[in-house]
């Protein structure tokens, strides 16, 4: 069998914590480690144990979810951020900075949610539909136009992929490249949109239309 997904869950309210532990506990695929109160815990935890996906609350006392996402994305990019909030507007472009691979709605279903932790450990980016325009509005505002922009084919192509949400061993399978040559697509697409990371690369190239949303 394969080992299962490793997750902790983070939110400053106990009756939170204990239904999203009961929710996920419903997938046998998945294992809840541990609940935190704070953004703190979250990062003292991510430090000495193997993790590989926390649910984020943003706003908690002491140590918010932007910052523990900064934080632990900075020390341990490998760990997937699902950022879980109950506004549509709550930081969610800080979260998107700070290196979350979705943004997801306390509403949500819990089917979805779980679809999402799958989702995101195939690299795969989830933002919540009623936050996307909310989104989109506020990084037209804060980014450069793209006109100065000039993606080569190539790049074009990975960016693509990305878009869809494929990993660095399908984009070389489908592209019959090596994965250091994605790496190296993906470092200057990167430095050309001014961007930190695949989500908000996913997000520029949607908004901007350089790639089709197909």
């Amino acid at each position: 069998m394969d080992e299962k997904i490793r997750v902790i869950i983070a939110d400053d309210h106990v009756l939170v914590r204990e239904g999203l532990r009961k929710l996920l506990e419903l997938d046998r695929s998945i294992e809840v480690l541990t609940e935190v109160g704070d953004g703190q815990g979250a990062i003292n935890i991510a430090r000495k144990q193997q993790i590989d996906v926390i649910l984020m609350d943003i706003n908690m006392p002491g140590t918010n979810g932007i910052t523990a996402t900064q934080v632990i994305k900075r020390e341990i990019p490998s760990i997937k951020i699902i950022a879980l909030t109950i506004y549509e507007d709550e930081e969610v472009v800080e979260m998107v900075r700070a290196g979350v691979s979705a943004y997801v709605l306390k509403d949500v279903a819990g089917s979805d949610l779980i679809d999402t932790i799958h989702k995101v450990m195939n690299g795969e980016i989830v933002i919540h539909p009623r936050v996307a325009n909310r989104l989109v509005s506020e990084l037209t505002r804060a980014e450069q136009e793209t006109d100065d922009v000039k993606l080569t084919k190539r790049e074009k192509d990975v960016l693509g992929l990305l878009v869809k949400g494929n990993s660095n061993k399908e984009m070389a399978e489908n592209m019959f490249i090596s994965e250091k040559t994605v790496k190296n697509h993906l470092t200057s697409i990167f430095r050309k949109l001014g961007v930190k990371d695949r989500t908000q690369a996913a997000v520029y190239a949607l908004k901007n239309h350089i790639v089709a949303d197909d």
